[in-house]
């Protein structure tokens, strides 16, 4: 039942929202929150580590995908353009040039421009390991 304020001649209503309750409940709820956050423990991601290479490779095989999602292939200072599903073959020509020791040394590194949307190199990344080859790594610039 509202309050009731008795000025002058006639009754009038009081419409008022009592905030005393209201703010109770919402330092309760500070004071509940401010103990139990620091209970809670974050959340760790647990990285992979990359210790440095034994060995160098003895070839390195560069797969350059351009900013219209062209494909090169560089072994040396030589330069063929590709095309998405002849890849595998070209690699395994390049890797199988030299003699099978020197294959099993050689390396594939993607380039990529930056602007190249991610699923074309993640792309290349799966024709490459279904094709079997071994070494697949990305080539990245150092930030200084």
């Amino acid at each position: 039942m509202p309050a009731v304020a008795g000025r002058g001649r006639g009754r009038r209503t009081i419409n008022e929202i009592n905030m005393v309750p209201f703010i109770d409940v919402m330092l309760v709820l500070l004071i509940i929150f401010m103990v139990t956050a620091p209970l809670i423990t974050p959340s760790m991601i647990d990285l992979p580590s990359v210790g440095k290479a034994s060995r160098q490779p003895d070839q390195i095989i560069q797969i350059v995908i351009g900013k219209d999602d062209k494909l090169e292939m560089k072994v040396k200072e030589q330069t063929t353009p590709l095309v998405l599903k002849d890849l595998a073959a070209a690699v395994k020509r390049a890797q199988g040039a030299k003699d099978s020791v020197a294959a099993a040394g050689s390396a594939v590194v993607i380039s990529a421009d930056k602007t190249v949307k991610y699923e074309s190199v993640v792309q290349v990344m799966d024709t490459l390991q279904r094709a079997g080859i071994q070494r697949v790594g990305l080539s990245v610039q150092l930030a200084n």
